[in-house]
């Protein structure tokens, strides 16, 4: 909390929903009462236009009644206000509001009330111009040295000037060079126009050169202009800031020097007259509006200048002299008389907080409580604590991996997933190779208890299935909570049905403790019920290729996933084991249970972490290849450009060549990185889909329990993507290191954990693979996962964010490879099966 606030003197909030901008606020004595109170004039993006006269009761006091002057509906957005002398034949003030496409003046009048209603205030179109071109903003003083008037210059999107001379249309100018416009303002005491181009540097025209030169409906050179009648815009001056200005105000202390004072994104400057800088301030937070005001001190210059943190900021040059605490982000400030009040600061935000403040301190008379003293009773305390200890530590070791909610949440997330496909595929790829690509629409319901302020939605799919939409953000519920909701798609939406095959590379055998089931009825829609062959055989085919045959065994329990490619067997072995599930469930079947006893495919599925880690390695190589040209290439610019300026060009001595060999080296470069980048996605999904396969095995293999494959999927599987920075090689190789010397150490030698700072990519796979397989050896003989420090292999650390992998010795080693030759042998016949004794695979249907 701010000491100095903006001490809060009239406040109001401006319709509902409407926005505003720094054009929309503006103060002057536009009624002509003479007494030198100026009325606050607001203009909305919504078309209202208001005009306020404050007169609170009590400093604090919010709009009243008879605070309202005016407001009225002028339809069109209003991009800016200001008052001047724009009508003819009067010195009266008047009011030029600027919209998109229309620039009008009003005549704003009142009338005294002889009734308790108060005075009565209308609003008169004088004149208006019609715009031929998008208006951005504008600018209004005595162009030419016009005495007793105000002109007015509208800077259009495309940068065309247009100057209006009251009720008539003088001319239009286009800056050159313009793309996109930047704030305008006129100085009257060099006649000129000062804007910030898109090239971020200060620009300054005099408006003489615009009347004299040629005409914006003519910005093709006729043959009168080829011959001297036209003249080119020339810019008088120019100053590069080397950012984007937000806004520009032109301070005169006398007759005889002004100040340009240029508001930028990270700095504000002040120039003199002819584009030299007087000064300039970097400041500290990103500014949204300022104000230059003459200050009391001679030859000084007063700034206020707002920023994002809600400050208001007073600078006497570049002297910070006082900084006031606001209630909201100013986006305009102005300075005026109100109520015989002088100096009060008139601030209006982007969403309508309008308030009128002047500075002062708000001390705290906060003042803290006295604390009532008690005795202790140590034994009591003492009591409670072990209590508290015994609640804590029987809460860790029932404490799964997910902690248990016992009441009623309050949002729940349940998502249906509709039966049948999209008539018409939603998907953004309709064809891969030769099959259509089909999408299905997933329903997603919340349901809050308690009303909720926003709530934002979060779809994910592993690849390479996509969504049309991933993020949703719902305005009326959230909290700062996480709820997850799982769903499982159709497997049609990848996959069709496909002729089977007899022979595949890779085999996997799986045995249940019950009768064969039809595949027809686990797998409906995917077979032709006029074959009695397709009982029990069914062929898939993926989108893309791949084919994957299924078989179950006629005679014996078993079935058997056969396919070309090791990563392809994870999705078809993982659906028929949740298949048989859900059918024994159905049928009121509750031992059914599978396992594994064959070789673990180590080998196989070794053979796709070297090819996934072989594509990083590449993608680095490339990175760093495309560096190196594009330095080569910046410096052969660098050159090229020394040349060009020289005032006696030397001879280019083949440099041209070598920067047309050097760019097509640098697309060759750019398009290879990209083709390995997609590389590396495709590899990262057969890799994911080859570790599920692995999982799955061991969890079958050592009865693991659902804690337990869970565990195993959040080391093996740590990340959603694949990057150079952090890859799955060194990520997977922590976790597995931690377990190792963890939960599956075999000594408390092993259990002193390494940490290291960062994780970084290895030089190779072998150490990986290593663990991986000594991983599968401890989990053979008896070794369990556990997260609990309760387990039986103490745990003395919680897993790091990286930890060095674990050194083994040279006699582990030996005896692990001895293990691993019996153990993993390269087969690609693999057998899955229950916990009962079964006779070797005879008689499966091929």
């Amino acid at each position: 909390m701010s000491l100095f606030k903006a001490r809060d003197w009239w406040s109001t909030v401006l319709g509902e929903k409407e926005e505003f901008d720094q054009g929309c606020l503006c103060l002057a004595d536009i009624d002509n009462t003479g007494n030198g109170q100026d009325k606050i004039i607001v203009g909305s993006f919504m078309g209202y236009l208001r005009i306020f006269n404050p007169h609170p009761v009590k400093t604090g006091d919010g709009t009243q009644a008879e605070d309202l002057l005016l407001e009225v509906h002028l339809r069109d957005p209003i991009l800016q206000v200001e008052v001047g002398k724009f009508v003819s034949g009067t010195e009266m003030l008047h009011l030029a509001v600027l919209h998109s496409r229309k620039l009008c003046v009003y005549s704003i009048s009142g009338t005294l009330g002889n009734v308790e209603h108060g005075n009565q205030y209308q609003i008169k179109l004088m004149y208006e111009h019609n715009l031929q071109r998008t208006a951005c903003n504008m600018t209004y003083g005595s162009f030419g040295g016009v005495k007793g008037r105000d002109l007015i210059c509208i800077q259009s999107m495309d940068g065309m000037l247009m100057v209006f001379e009251q009720e008539s249309y003088a001319f239009g100018r286009f800056l050159p060079g313009s793309l996109l416009p930047g704030p305008l303002a006129y100085s009257s005491r060099t006649d000129s126009f000062i804007t910030v181009s898109s090239c971020r540097q200060v620009e300054s025209y005099k408006y003489q050169v615009l009347a004299f030169a040629t005409d914006a409906d003519k910005r093709q050179e006729t043959e009168q202009q080829k011959l001297g009648s036209g003249k080119r815009l020339v810019v008088d001056w120019t100053l590069n800031i080397g950012e984007q200005a937000l806004d520009i105000c032109i301070v005169s202390f006398n007759q005889s020097a002004s100040s340009v004072f240029v508001l930028g994104e990270r700095n504000f400057f002040c120039l003199k007259d002819n584009g030299q800088i007087r000064f300039m301030k970097k400041l500290d937070c990103s500014p949204s509006c300022f104000l230059p005001y003459c200050s009391v001190s001679e030859g000084t210059t007063n700034t206020l200048i707002g920023n994002h943190n809600n400050m208001l900021h007073i600078y006497q040059d570049v002297t910070l002299k006082w900084a006031t605490q606001l209630p909201h982000i100013p986006v305009a400030v102005r300075v005026g008389c109100l109520h015989d009040l002088k100096g009060v600061i008139v601030t209006l935000s982007d969403d309508g907080h309008l308030q009128c403040s002047y500075l002062g301190t708000d001390p705290s008379l906060f003042q803290a409580p006295k604390v009532e003293s008690r005795e202790l009773h140590y034994d009591e305390l003492d009591t409670e604590l072990k209590e508290l200890q015994k609640i804590i530590k029987d809460v860790n070791k029932s404490q799964g991996i997910w902690p248990i909610t016992e009441r009623e949440d309050d949002l729940k997330v349940s998502a249906m997933v509709s039966p049948n496909f999209d008539s018409v595929s939603q998907a953004t790829d309709v064809e891969v190779g030769t099959d259509l690509v089909p999408s299905v629409t997933v329903k997603v319901t919340l349901q809050n208890r308690l009303a909720l302020q926003k709530a934002k939605l979060s779809v994910y799919v592993q690849p390479p299935l996509v969504l049309t939409c991933d993020q949703f953000t719902f305005e009326f519920m959230g909290i700062p909570r996480v709820i997850q909701c799982k769903f499982r798609l159709p497997l049609k939406l990848i996959c069709l049905p496909g002729q089977p095959s007899k022979t595949a590379s890779h085999k996997l055998t799986i045995d249940t403790n019950k009768s064969p089931v039809s595949l027809l009825s686990l797998f409906p829609g995917f077979a032709n019920q006029s074959e009695d062959d397709q009982v029990n055989v069914m062929g898939f085919h993926f989108l893309g290729g791949s084919r994957v045959t299924l078989l179950a065994s006629k005679t014996s329990q078993r079935y058997r996933i056969q396919s070309e490619q090791f990563e392809d067997l994870w999705l078809i072995t993982n659906e028929l084991i949740i298949r048989l599930q859900e059918y024994f469930e159905k049928q009121g079947i509750k031992d059914f249970a599978c396992s594994f006893s064959g070789s673990m495919p180590l080998q196989e599925y070794f053979e796709l972490i070297d090819h996934h880690f072989e594509l990083r390695i590449n993608g680095e190589k490339l990175e760093e290849l495309l560096s190196e040209r594009a330095v080569q290439f910046r410096a052969i610019q660098r050159r090229l450009l020394t040349r060009f300026k020289d005032k006696t060009p030397a001879p280019l001595q083949h440099l041209d060549i070598l920067l047309d060999g050097t760019y097509k080296q640098v697309i060759a470069l750019a398009d290879a990185v990209e083709e390995n980048q997609d590389n590396l996605f495709q590899s990262f999904t057969k890799l994911r889909s080859a570790t599920q396969l692995v999982i799955l095995l061991i969890g079958l293999w050592q009865k693991l329990s659902p804690d337990q494959v869970a565990i195993l999927e959040a080391a093996f599987l740590p990340l959603q993507q694949d990057t150079q920075e952090l890859g799955w090689e060194e990520t997977v190789d922590a976790a597995i290191s931690h377990l190792l010397k963890t939960c599956l150490s075999k000594s408390s030698k092993e259990q002193a954990l390494n940490l290291s700072s960062q994780l970084n990519i290895p030089k190779d796979t072998s150490r990986l693979k290593k663990h991986i397989t000594l991983l599968c050896d401890r989990l053979a003989k008896g070794g369990r996962l556990c997260l609990s420090t309760d387990a039986a292999a103490p745990q003395t650390m919680v897993m790091p964010g990286g930890c060095t992998t674990i050194p083994e010795s040279d006699l582990e080693e030996r005896s692990i490879e001895q293990d691993s030759a019996e153990l993993f042998t390269n087969h690609k016949h693999l057998i899955v099966e229950t916990p009962m004794p079964v006779s070797p695979l005879q008689g499966v249907s091929e």
